[in-house]
């Protein structure tokens, strides 16, 4: 696809994954591997694509959020281990059989559903584990005020599944404040009781995993089997201006740009867009853009500043952004015209524009920022 064949899409450049892998690696003691997040179709940079080309890096297992998530990957042709991290509906067991996916057992209840399901059916379900050292969301609680060890050993000896791994989530780990740490250490502190307690009652724990992308960056010399980065191998944290302990060289892949539809001269004294809320003060170039708040560009970053880039230079976005379009003033830039790229995040020439800047206005973390860019959006691989 060429630039010229559509109004608005993303380019991402999956050879820099496969450096983002060794940054990640350098962090890591030697007995770590990664384990992939390409949940939310790789945080909208397309899973399928993403996981080839980690493959390619030698990553040998990834991470879901649902079953569905899972068949994509299958279907894409990924034929390492895949971990369902979130729940899946009893209906749609037969599926995680079928695709031969690895199933989160997030509670007691709900691998006892499992293992009854399992021998009805006359098969093994393979999953891990989760605990709840601090999340208190999925995962069966193992906290200081109410640690529920004998739970866990329940589900470790039902005798139509097999449990290959145990894991858990940090909830702070991206916050550097003694607090914050304190939680973390007693979150990693609980987990190791956790395994120390099977271990002792004579049960094969299996895979252990507990480090997401702030616990790989914050807390690096844990010695757990698999790590949990999602945006680093993508070349993005959460949010540049949060500080970490570790600070590898990371590339972002993605970049979001668009064509101009139209540039019009108004007069002072004219309004641009709804609501009013630009008014020019001089003889100005307006340049519509094709793309807007349907294609995942955040409408509540309207009139606070936002910028692009356009001939290598920023221009302001002006007026209220709208479903399909947008306004930049580019009155100060030379030979605009019909057809130029202009870039909503990424680079152009040697201008950076980060999506850190956008999703700082919006209020928000780039999780969140990857995650709008909408599927009307074509992904044009490099």
């Amino acid at each position: 696809m060429l630039m010229s064949d559509t109004r608005a899409w993303l380019e991402i450049d999956l050879s820099k994954i496969s450096h983002n892998v060794k940054e990640i690696q350098k962090l890591l003691p030697s007995t770590s591997k990664i384990m992939a997040i390409v949940k939310a179709n790789a945080y909208g940079h397309g899973d399928v694509a993403c996981a080839k080309e980690l493959s390619r890096c030698g990553i040998d297992f990834f991470g879901v959020s649902s079953v569905d998530e899972g068949i994509s990957l299958r279907e894409g042709g990924i034929r390492e281990p895949i971990l369902i991290l979130g729940y899946t509906p009893p209906v749609h067991f037969h599926q995680v059989i079928q695709h031969d996916l690895i199933q989160t057992f997030l509670s007691l209840d709900y691998a006892k559903k499992a293992n009854a399901w399992c021998k009805e059916h006359g098969v093994i379900m393979h999953g891990h584990v989760k605990v709840d050292t601090g999340m208190s969301r999925l995962g069966i609680i193992t906290q200081q005020q109410d640690y529920r060890i004998e739970e866990v050993k329940e589900v470790y000896h039902l005798p139509h599944i097999a449990v290959d791994g145990i894991f858990s989530h940090f909830s702070v780990s991206d916050g550097l404040d003694e607090d914050n740490k304190a939680y973390t250490r007693k979150q990693i502190m609980l987990f190791d009781q956790v395994l120390k307690d099977l271990e002792d009652a004579g049960i094969d724990v299996g895979i252990r995993h507990l480090q997401n992308s702030y616990g790989i960056l914050n807390y690096p010399d844990l010695k757990y089997d698999y790590v949990r980065p999602g945006l680093l191998f993508l070349g993005a944290t959460s949010d540049d201006a949060i500080d970490t302990i570790t600070h590898p060289d990371f590339q972002p892949i993605m970049q979001l740009k668009a064509n101009i539809s139209m540039v019009k001269t108004i007069q002072p004294g004219v309004c641009v867009s709804y609501g009013r809320h630009f008014t020019s003060e001089r003889i100005s170039r307006i340049a519509t853009v094709s793309i807007g708040y349907a294609d995942g560009y955040p409408r509540s970053v309207s009139n606070k500043g936002a910028c692009a880039l356009l001939h290598g230079k920023r221009v302001p976005i002006i007026g209220n952004i709208c479903m399909d379009q947008m306004m930049l003033d580019v009155t100060d830039i030379k030979h605009v015209k019909e057809g130029d790229v202009v870039t909503l995040f990424g680079c152009d020439g040697d201008e950076k524009l980060p999506i850190d800047e956008l999703t700082r206005l919006a209020q928000t973390i780039n999780n969140e920022t990857f995650c709008w860019m909408s599927a009307r959006l074509p992904r044009i691989y490099k």
